[in-house]
């Protein structure tokens, strides 16, 4: 009897064992593989290399640009190289704006030389530029106060980026007046905008970005100037004195042109048509190098992408690498996607996007069910010895471009990296390969592929 009753007790743990190998915690279960994938992408990752070709030998890459066509080609050869499956370019109309010769100066009370950018989307002036008076406001409030006071005038909006609360919320509450500031300003009569640069820290370097119009308000010249000259402006208007600026902006606006997206792919093993999106944007601005913004985004989602197929890995769902082009002014190139793809999208499991730049990574934001967020707290320990294991709830889409995907349901992550000088450099002439870290972006890749190839493999689909 004893002999049967053993027998049983051991069939019984048999039958078990595969039920207890199914609720084994993701972390253990892909330890082994995290392991080998962080060894890989910190060993043998070409980040660093790709972003300084990207950087140097393209540049910046501007919607409509030679430089951003050229980058287009250059991330399909390389994703083709990097051993991706079905690389292919899907099309996308875009705008098509163009800076110009620009500049700017005081003339009145003492001359002073103004550094500027030109918003992007801004209509230009004539030749001979606009000359009128400043009126400097801190807020909107501010300004609907003076009403019509302002009309034939240029109007400052001199807000600071705040550095008391977090600087996701900060720059949301500075970069309203870059997009709506012409709007507001034209409103009331004023014949352009200027608008203090979205940074807390300048070295005198103005930060542009993209502004809007509305067609039922007279459109008017807009521009960034920077820390430095808004503050210049703000104590002469305090003491009463009369500032007369001249501003010079030679933009243009051209017919929408062609672009494209850039997609490579690893095939899924058993669900291929269960589809992981990972990627950041191609294009920049015209300014710098684009190198933070977002060009080590790019770098990063390929070289994950790309270490998972060096150690032959093929997970049970597809990879999809996508590039977006137009981010900066407009994400007509998240919404070709969307366009394209909003059929398959009951079967988009996830959506990770890399736009933060290459510094140290921290973790994840995430937008999602409670038990994908459970699901996706079980993969982050797996992170912790790269110290990017923190993984925090995200308002809204964790990304710009993954916002079409997500507004349709389906989970989103976003690459979280240490921001602290993230804006000193963003959208200027400062953001260039000099501010990237080699080592910063192998631990963004190990920590990307990780979080990619578990999503990608794990037995259950990550929940809506």
């Amino acid at each position: 009897m004893r002999l049967i009753v053993l027998l049983l007790c051991i069939v019984l743990v048999g039958n078990l064992a595969p039920i207890q190998a199914q609720n084994k915690p993701l972390n253990k279960e892909y330890a082994k593989v995290a392991s080998q994938i962080m060894g890989t992408a910190l060993v043998e990752g070409e980040a660093y290399e790709k972003l300084e070709y990207l950087s140097d030998s393209i540049g910046n890459r501007l919607t409509g640009s030679a430089q951003l066509n050229q980058a287009i080609q250059w991330a399909v050869n390389a994703m083709k190289a990097d051993g991706l499956e079905n690389v292919h370019t899907e099309a996308a109309k875009v705008p098509h704006w163009v800076r110009g010769q620009e500049s700017a100066e005081i003339i009145t009370p003492a001359k002073h030389k103004l550094n500027i950018l030109g918003l992007g989307g801004t209509i230009g002036t004539s030749l001979d530029g606009i000359t009128a008076e400043v009126v400097v406001v801190r807020s909107f409030d501010e300004l609907d106060k003076l009403g019509e006071a302002v009309k034939g005038k240029i109007v400052l909006f001199n807000s600071p980026m705040r550095k008391d609360i977090p600087t996701g919320q900060a720059y949301g509450e500075a970069v309203r007046y870059r997009g709506n500031g012409a709007i507001r300003a034209a409103k009331y009569g004023a014949v352009a905008a200027l608008v203090r640069s979205v940074t807390t820290v300048s070295l005198n370097t103005p930060h542009t970005g993209a502004m809007r119009y509305d067609d039922n308000i007279p459109k008017i010249p807009a521009a960034a100037v920077t820390i430095e000259n808004a503050e210049l402006m703000q104590r002469l208007f305090v003491r009463g004195e009369k500032i007369v600026v001249n501003l010079k902006l030679g933009a243009q606006i051209l017919p929408d042109t062609e672009s494209a997206n850039v997609i490579g792919e690893i095939r899924g093993s058993e669900k291929p048509d269960e589809v992981i999106v990972v990627g950041g944007h191609l294009d920049s601005w015209d300014v710098g190098t684009g190198s933070n913004d977002d060009g080590a985004g790019c770098v990063i989602s390929m070289e994950a992408v790309r270490t998972i197929a060096r150690l032959k890995l093929r997970p049970k769902r597809t990879i999809r690498v996508v590039l977006f082009t137009n981010e900066e002014n407009g994400l007509y190139g998240a919404v070709a996607y969307g366009n394209t793809h909003k059929q398959e999208f009951d079967k988009h499991i996830v959506a990770i996007e890399a736009d933060s730049g290459g510094t140290r990574p921290l973790g994840f934001s995430f937008k999602g069910s409670d038990s994908a967020f459970a699901l996706i707290q079980e993969i982050s320990p797996l992170l912790r010895n790269l110290r990017s294991d923190n993984v925090e709830r995200s308002q809204g889409s964790p990304g710009a471009d993954i916002s079409v995907i997500t507004d349709a349901g389906v989970p989103g992550l976003g690459l979280r990296n240490d921001s602290t000088h993230y804006f000193d450099v963003h959208h200027t002439d400062a953001d260039t390969f000099e501010k990237m870290d080699r080592t910063d972006l192998a631990l963004n890749v190990a920590t990307m592929a990780i979080m990619l190839y578990v999503l990608a493999d794990m037995p259950q689909a990550l929940p809506r």
